[in-house]
């Protein structure tokens, strides 16, 4: 009489599946179910070394260079060749907000890391919010230095618009207003042929914070909804890396652990 050949045990047998990007970052869609490869790894680790001058311990391309060095050993280096990171793009940029240093590392639209480096708060910032949270004309002027030389566009004006809202609790541009200037400054820039010539985010948001006659600590709810501002405005249905949706992202982030 046969004997049915031993079966393995379901964890063995999902130990063998490749660590896939979901099974290590905080991402969804598409790219949460494609394994990471040792081209993603290097992709990643050359956009780190270009921005940072070195890997970040313990960052996104360390684990992905483990995640991809587990998945050639469990697939005998018969892993697929998709350059994922390659393919959507990665961007690591750096922001001052507030006095805190933040690195923010994305794969496409997705951000895979970032890490906030505190240094001490200067005395306008603390005069500014008060306290150690980040406030709404903060983020913005972070968003200045972080993509000062970004023209300014429709998507750009349109995030402003929202966190100018959201700050003053009024349902439009304040004359004179940061919102006022980034909308006159975008309908301008799309007359001009020039990108030298156009009107730059660091011309529209370097004193976001004077401009607002009221502002308030960022909260979650007050980047979801400059974050949807500037991506129904944006062709490509992204947030700019360092731009204002990001910078009011990263301070949400900031508050919440605070």
């Amino acid at each position: 009489m046969s004997q049915k050949q031993p079966q393995r045990p379901q964890a063995e047998q999902q130990q063998q599946q490749p660590i896939k990007y979901g099974d290590v970052f905080q991402v969804s869609g598409k790219l949460a179910n494609k394994p990471i490869t040792p081209q993603d790894a290097a992709t990643m680790q050359t956009a780190e070394n270009a921005a940072l001058g070195h890997i970040q311990k313990g960052g996104p391309a360390a684990v992905m260079q483990s995640a991809a060095s587990v998945n050639r050993r469990l697939t005998r280096g018969g892993l697929a060749s998709d350059n994922v990171a390659g393919d959507q793009g990665v961007t690591v940029f750096e922001a001052e907000v507030a006095g805190h240093h933040i690195i923010t590392e994305s794969v496409g639209d997705q951000v895979v890391g970032e890490f906030v480096v505190g240094h001490p708060k200067s005395a306008t910032a603390l005069k500014k919010s008060g306290d150690d949270q980040v406030t709404i004309g903060e983020a913005l002027e972070a968003a200045a230095l972080s993509a000062g030389e970004k023209p300014v566009e429709e998507s750009d004006a349109a995030a402003i618009q929202a966190a100018e809202v959201r700050a003053t609790g009024l349902m439009q541009a304040i004359p004179g207003g940061v919102a006022s200037k980034a909308q006159g400054a975008a309908s301008q820039n799309a007359r001009t042929m020039r990108d030298e010539d156009k009107t730059k985010l660091g011309d529209v948001l370097a004193d976001a914070s004077t401009l607002l006659p009221k502002d308030k600590v960022v909260t979650r709810e007050d980047a979801e909804g400059v974050i949807g501002a500037e991506i129904r405005n944006q062709p490509e249905l992204a947030t700019y890396p360092g731009g204002v949706a990001t910078c009011m992202a990263a301070a949400a982030r900031l508050n919440q652990n605070k």
